[in-house]
């Protein structure tokens, strides 16, 4: 699943975050049991993932966009598990379970791993006018009970002020709807489209969303941060396998990853070659540092659409892969096999999906091989 200064690292702190992703070397990887988000006008943690997920060490985030960078020093997760701040078994009762102040992150759900949304501040917003739509993604087709909008009443401003219940407005109720009827039937989901009108607003506000899932007790909870006055943006692109901008890790590189010496890109990359069989993969370097480096592998699928995939790195010697998004990696010897997380198996024929990874020391270029179920 874009998205967050020039300020220096210290060496010493991304060698400890690196030790700290070793110690969970190879951990299985557990990704939210349940995907979705406002991708339109963008959530906070959304927007920080969309803004800053394949350049999340930069350190021009800080001064760019300070709340995405707070965001990601308190829990990088926040953001890679960008599609799972729900909580269960609320039974309705929204305004109970959640206290006011806590409205962003879901009443501090999930083990407070979304707590720096509710973090009041200049979030990044989103210009739109008095009508505009709400975008709705949900990767596990889970449909919905009902969808809830709410625009923040005037005079509230979310740069100054925690959100409150009190300070929200009904304006929009979207009924049970399965996912088969979403707006947008997707290669890796589906996309509910939400037309919604407000009268006389200008200035900041929040628009909060309430998605009751189907499948389960299932409650999520997004803030969009938002400037009435501005041009209308276009419809928000769904999230797509070749964007990729959907990620689940089961570890982060640190639970504060406030070091990293400046990024540089390095022109490291397996050569590109045409797909011959189900798929194909290739691998490029898109940062490195002294003792570390951040990869990308491509997965292509060839003439036909796949409904899943598996791709092997070989080293010379031991994997230095830490950890990785979009992926779920084991290991065995000197190979290394990352599977499709279930958001982003199905790939259409010739379109591309992607995983990431951080790895020790210096840059080097695995062997790939590709496979895949058709």
């Amino acid at each position: 699943m874009s998205s967050p200064v020039r300020r220096r690292y210290l060496i010493s702190s991304i060698v400890a975050a690196l030790a700290a992703a070793a110690a969970v070397l190879f951990a299985p990887s557990t990704p939210a049991a349940a995907h979705g988000n406002v991708v339109g006008p963008a959530s906070r943690n959304y927007g920080c993932f969309e803004r800053w997920g394949s350049k999340f060490q930069d350190p021009a985030m800080a001064t760019e966009d300070p709340m995405c960078w707070q965001a990601w020093q308190a829990n990088p997760n926040a953001m890679w598990n960008w599609n799972g701040l729900f909580r269960e078994n609320v039974a309705g009762n929204h305004e109970g379970a959640i206290p006011d102040g806590q409205l962003c992150s879901g009443g501090r759900t999930e083990g407070g791993r979304y707590n720096a949304m509710d973090t009041v501040g200049d979030w990044k917003a989103t210009n739109i006018g008095n009508s505009f739509t709400v975008s709705l993604f949900d990767g596990a087709r889970h449909g919905a009970d009902y969808i809830r909008v709410y625009v923040s009443k005037p005079g509230y401003n979310p740069v100054t002020t925690a959100l409150k219940w009190s300070d929200l407005e009904l304006v929009k109720t979207v009924p049970n709807t399965p996912a088969a009827n979403w707006t947008q039937q997707l290669a890796n989901g589906v996309q509910q489209e939400i037309p919604v009108s407000v009268s006389g607003r200008s200035g900041r506000a929040l628009v909060y969303t309430i998605w009751q899932a189907s499948h389960l007790d299932q409650s999520y909870y997004f803030c969009s941060d938002v400037n009435f006055g501005g041009s209308q943006p276009p419809t928000s692109p769904s999230p797509s396998p070749s964007v990729s901008p959907s990620v689940s890790p089961s570890v982060s590189p640190s639970s504060s990853p406030s070091a990293s010496p400046s990024a540089s890109v390095s022109p490291s990359s397996s050569p590109s070659t045409p797909v011959t069989g189900t798929c194909g993969a290739t691998f490029a370097v898109t940062s490195s540092w002294q003792g570390g480096y951040q990869g990308e592998v491509k997965v292509t699928a060839g003439s036909a659409a796949i409904k899943s995939w598996r791709v092997q790195l070989t080293y010379p010697g031991t994997p230095p892969v830490q950890q990785a998004w979009n992926a779920t990696l084991t290991t065995s010897g000197n190979t290394v096999t990352a599977t499709n997380a279930g958001y982003n198996g199905a790939v259409a024929a010739g379109a591309s999906t992607s995983f990431g990874f951080l790895a020790n020391g210096a840059a080097a270029t695995p062997t790939l091989s590709c496979s895949a179920t058709v």
